[in-house]
């Protein structure tokens, strides 16, 4: 939920997930996978062995039910554009959801950045 803050508009969490409640709805939060700084579309052994752990840390955030959805979106490898990947995290804040994505190798040694976005759906749809 958006709240005015003087002349801007800032983003309140806690509120969006009372109006979600209030609506019969409920909150995932939608991650995109970017080219990030350390970014090269070289293979190397070291990049091979970062996404084996890229991929296993996936594996272990949709175990543990946090990540429902996930994978790459193919015309932006076909065309090596900016996105990599989207996701879902089924998470109980945005810190949450920050902190989750922020433990995925790639990202920590900076050849990915993510954008999070909070996403009101209905319930029951997703798991």
């Amino acid at each position: 939920m958006l709240i005015p803050q003087g002349e801007k508009m800032t983003y309140n969490d806690k509120q969006a997930w009372k109006d979600a409640e209030a609506m019969g709805m409920t909150i995932y939060y939608i991650f995109l996978l970017k080219k990030g700084p350390a970014w090269s579309p070289d293979s190397t052994p070291e990049i091979s062995t970062l996404q084996e752990a890229h991929m296993a840390n996936l594996t272990r955030l949709a175990e543990m039910g946090k990540l429902v959805i996930n994978g790459p979106l193919l015309d932006s490898f076909a065309t090596s554009g900016e996105i990599r990947g989207v996701g879902a995290l089924k998470a109980n804040s945005l810190e949450e959801a920050q902190e989750l994505i922020g433990t995925d190798p790639m990202v920590k040694v900076g050849r990915l950045i993510f954008e999070l976005h909070t996403w009101m759906i209905n319930k029951n749809i997703l798991p």
